[in-house]
């Protein structure tokens, strides 16, 4: 009896546990099919599998993006007849590049109309649209670098700030603690161009460890905490510094040809540096106008964006510009002389493990022909707010480009060129632009002696005017009057001023800088200047909270300011003409001048 229980009791339970076996295997199969349903099973994704039933509700088929191809860069020419430019020559918008019917007709809130167009590989689109993965969206300017230093013209995408770290101020003195020596000079254009110019802000950049130790960067640096010195110059080199000593940190890049502008780093930290470049003569041998894209782990050229652009409707190819990247999309964001933008998409692939640096770019060019003149050419930095784009060209036209749709947002007329950079500022009223004109085309052919250099502060979301200060500055034929410099937009103790530089104020030589109050455009101060100014001041704030200012002259003289009233506190002499832009990291200010020579400036 015991024996037959037990054996009855047994095959109950083998019984009960096929059941509940059974149970499970299905639940298991059920879970698993509603998993296979959202193609998903832990973190691996299923095989795509192509529906053809339609109205099903199931998603519809992803595919797998190909492997980026480059845009081809166009074939290389060394005729110099056919590379003979000159920036006197007028645009042209008619014949095979008119591309009339792919124009887009933008109608904007005050009634005025501009045409404009879109091209993708050089062909023009009936329509533009953007994934959501690359659609741009640029946060504050204290975001816009991984790196520590100063990795752009003006630091970041408001423009506003070329000063990094901290420092001490107790003296108010500038010292200079090293010269770097032996830059040349090119004659060209039917003029000289020596050591470092407009706007020729250096960079300064703190690399870290493992970058630097990637990159050939001379042995006795290698080890080192470096701050390295990034200056391109007009002798055409590209010069590779130790901030501290001024000794060089690895050969020069040989490019041969002036460049005028400020150069770009990679803001996510990567070795990679952009730059254009100002005239394609050295002593009448022409060259191919080139934006060029370096691979700094061995100072290679990995791509370059020619100036002679078949869609251009003007022929100079000069960039003095300097671009904005955008990390979150891998989006190069350049302005050309030649009247083109380029948001141009990097697809770059950097392998810090095998240090491998790649980048296939793929180019979309914007370009516009204005209502209020045909005058081409953008020279002063685009800045950017969130996906909104803000530069200004030779003829004076103020535009907002939305970065998403290619399409202008709003335009305004400023009146005369303007090739100082628009500076952003974010407040809990709204967001602002400030930026003034020069004396250029409103002078030329003997029209007017004398003109306004138009200082504005502008609503940055509509385009409408805020308040417009005006200075009356002598026109002169190719170094123009007016600002030229990016103005320093208060912060800290001086938050409720911006501070322009405007030239040729009394004759060709001399000078203003004004602070002005920001909410009403009235004077705070007015300091004459014996000797005009093209550089963009930079203000530092010492660690007592205490705000200062430098900038340089035509005189060639570095100063100090104490920019609550204006007054001059120190000076040292930079030995020429400069119209470089300072960039200060620490206590160190790096500049260069007409004397041939890159200047290391301590501020005690």
């Amino acid at each position: 009896m015991r024996r037959h229980r037990r054996r009855a009791t047994n095959k109950l339970k083998i019984i009960l546990t096929i059941l509940i076996l059974s149970l499970i295997t299905t639940g298991v199969m059920i879970g698993l099919s509603k998993l296979s349903d959202s193609g998903k099973l832990g973190n691996i994704r299923n095989p795509i599998v192509t529906d053809t039933t339609a109205g099903n509700g199931q998603d519809e088929e992803e595919e797998l993006e190909p492997e980026p191809v480059a845009d081809p860069m166009p074939a290389e020419i060394t005729d110099q007849t056919k590379l003979k430019t000159s920036w006197t020559t007028e645009s042209t918008f008619d014949g095979a590049k008119a591309f009339t019917d792919y124009a887009f007709d933008n109608v904007f809130n005050n009634g005025t109309k501009m045409k404009s167009w879109v091209f993708t590989n050089n062909t023009p689109l009936k329509e533009y649209t953007v994934k959501d993965k690359n659609k741009i969206s640029f946060g504050s300017s204290d975001t816009y670098s991984d790196l520590e230093g100063v990795t752009a013209f003006r630091g970041n995408n408001y423009r506003d700030n070329a000063s990094f770290g901290t420092r001490t101020v107790t003296q108010k003195k500038l010292e200079i603690v090293w010269k770097k020596t032996g830059l040349g000079a090119i004659s060209s254009e039917g003029s000289y161009w020596p050591g470092t110019g407009w706007t020729g802000q250096p960079l300064l950049v703190h690399w870290p460890e493992d970058i630097r130790k990637m990159m050939n960067i001379n042995s006795d640096m290698k080890s080192k905490d470096l701050v390295e010195v990034i200056y391109p110059t007009l002798d055409g080199n590209i010069y590779f510094l130790d901030m501290d000593t001024g000794k060089p940190t690895r050969n020069p890049i040989k490019i041969g040809y002036p460049i005028k502008g400020t150069a770009m780093i990679d803001p996510r930290g990567y070795p990679i540096l952009y730059t254009g470049m100002g005239i394609n003569d050295n002593g009448g041998k022409l060259s191919e106008y080139k934006y060029r894209i370096i691979n700094l782990l061995n100072q290679k050229e990995m791509y370059s964006i020619f100036g002679r652009d078949q869609v251009a409707f003007r022929g100079w190819g000069a960039n003095d510009s300097s671009a904005l990247l955008d990390k979150k999309t891998d989006t190069l964001l350049d302005c050309g002389e030649n009247g083109l933008v380029y948001k141009v998409k990097m697809n770059t692939k950097f392998d810090k493990t095998a240090g491998t640096l790649s980048v296939a770019p793929q180019i979309t060019k914007y370009r516009y022909r204005s209502p209020y003149n045909d005058e081409q050419g953008i020279e002063n930095s685009p800045a950017v707010y969130k996906n909104y784009m803000y530069f200004c060209d030779n003829g004076g036209t103020l535009q907002c480009l939305d970065l998403n749709t290619m399409k202008p947002v709003w335009i305004y007329d400023t009146g005369d060129d303007t090739d100082s950079s628009i500076v952003i500022e974010e407040t809990k009223d709204g967001v602002f632009l400030y930026t003034a004109n020069q004396v250029d085309k409103r002078g030329e052919n003997g029209k007017n002696k004398f003109a306004d250099c138009n200082i504005r502060k502008i609503n940055a979301k509509t385009g409408e005017l805020v308040w417009q200060k005006d200075y009356k500055c002598l026109y002169n034929y190719y170094i123009n009057g007016g600002a030229l410099g990016t103005p320093v937009l208060g912060k800290d103790d001086i938050s409720n001023m911006v501070i322009f530089n405007i030239c040729f104020t009394g004759s060709n030589t001399d000078g203003n800088m004004v602070a002005l109050d920001k909410n009403t455009g009235e004077e705070i101060w007015n300091k004459k200047l014996t000797a005009y100014s093209w550089c963009s001041p930079v203000d530092f704030k010492s660690s007592d909270g205490k705000t200062y200012l430098v900038y340089t002259d035509y005189a060639g003289y570095m100063r100090l300011v104490d920019p609550m009233d204006g007054k001059t506190l120190d000076s040292v002499s930079l030995e020429g003409n400069v119209e470089s832009s300072p960039a200060i990291y620490n206590d160190t200010i790096v500049v260069g001048s007409y004397a041939k020579k890159i200047f290391g400036i301590k501020v005690k």
